[in-house]
């Protein structure tokens, strides 16, 4: 029996798109800003420049297979890969995704995840607060065809058997379910279609911050607020939430008032002042008592720094050790224990989110630390 169902989310963001190349530069990938990140304050790890993998292009399969050998080294059950779907048919970055499916390679488990926001020029990269934002893509629900369009397009992934499922059914994650004019009519349109096409029916995820309003009436009542938050997603017709606890976490390891302060300082001068936590804090305050629910799936973060993409507007987690994301895991473990094993998801944040902070590939300074840690935690 497993500690831990561990569903590593995966950016397909790493080959060069036409958006890309006409809003940021012939070739832009994440890597652009990666590469060009700088430290901020003392000791402050950046660049993070990738090791075993290397600036790699996800074209490559090679690539896509020594990514599925090093999450199951970790003790990873699959990927969840982000998908982006804006309606009518629009969609971007989906060429990776297509290609695991097409190919059947790797052997490896995976799920999607609907990533529903806008894109827009401030996606990838820092600027200049004041510089206009031009969207790029916007977000659109068009409607009961479109979902029917949407469902066919991902047929074929629902079908293959690395599909992977919770209770019998396919899990699909969807990042802000409260956007939809109805979640509860794509679910049931969805489900309907699961049945005419004779595969499992949807156990749809929503992605949100367990602490989605910070003021004085919410701190109150800081793990009663977690759980209105929770439940009032729950009420859109999702089967499960996945919690990210790091405003949740933010407020616990510094308090309300000296958080807030810093909010107001970088709302009225953006990088006056860098909103820096210690990593070790954070993983000892990221979880809450609704963490332990049986429909709630928490967040896994390996961690937490987007100067390569905010610059000194960036939030950002130091003292990101393996050994600290290690301590995390082990809180992690001990939130889901007691559940169901089918329940007992932990979404790691992520697989190879480098603009982020949050990766669990191989670095020139930490190696596989992490990949190693997660392993000795799950089979310890």
């Amino acid at each position: 029996m497993s500690k831990a169902r561990v569903i590593a989310l995966y950016l397909p963001q790493f080959h060069p798109t036409p958006e890309n190349d006409k809003y940021w530069g012939k070739g832009f990938t994440e890597w652009t800003n990666v590469a060009k990140a700088t430290p901020l304050f003392r000791n402050h790890y950046q660049p993070r420049i990738p090791a075993d993998l290397g600036f790699y292009d996800l074209r490559l399969p090679e690539i896509r297979e020594q990514q599925a050998q090093l999450a199951k080294e970790a003790g990873i059950e699959g990927f969840c890969y982000w998908h982006y779907w804006f309606g009518n048919g629009v969609e971007t970055l989906q060429m990776p995704f297509d290609e695991v499916v097409k190919t059947k390679s790797p052997n490896y488990p995976f799920c999607v995840g609907w990533a529903v926001h806008d894109w827009t020029t401030k996606t990838w990269e820092k600027g200049n607060a004041l510089a206009k934002d031009t969207t790029i893509f916007k977000q659109t629900f068009p409607g009961e065809e479109d979902d029917e369009r949407h469902f066919y397009r991902l047929l074929d992934a629902f079908k293959d058997e690395r599909y992977i499922k919770v209770d019998g059914k396919l899990l699909f994650v969807v990042i802000s379910p409260y956007l939809f004019p109805s979640f509860e009519r794509f679910k049931e349109k969805w489900n309907s279609l699961a049945r005419e096409n004779g595969i499992p029916e949807f156990h749809f995820v929503g992605v949100i911050e367990s602490l989605d309003q910070i003021n004085m009436e919410s701190i109150k009542n800081l793990d009663n607020t977690v759980d209105k938050t929770i439940d009032s997603i729950k009420a859109l017709g999702v089967d499960a939430v996945c919690t990210i606890g790091q405003k949740y976490a933010e407020v616990k390891a510094r308090g309300f008032a000296r958080r807030m302060l810093f909010a107001i300082l970088r709302r009225i001068a953006p990088g006056s002042v860098i909103e820096k936590y210690d990593y070790t804090k954070i993983a000892e305050n990221i979880y809450s008592p609704s963490d332990k629910r049986e429909d709630v799936y928490p967040q896994l973060l390996s961690g937490w720094d987007r100067s390569p993409r905010s610059g000194r507007k960036a939030t950002i987690y130091y003292n990101n050790t393996p050994k600290a994301f290690e301590k995390l895991a082990h809180n992690a473990i001990d939130v889901v224990k007691e559940k169901e094993p089918e329940h007992r998801i932990l979404f790691l944040n992520s697989w190879n989110e480098w603009g982020e902070g949050a990766y669990m590939e191989p670095d020139l300074k930490y190696g596989k630390g992490k990949i190693e840690a997660l392993k000795r935690v799950l089979e310890d």
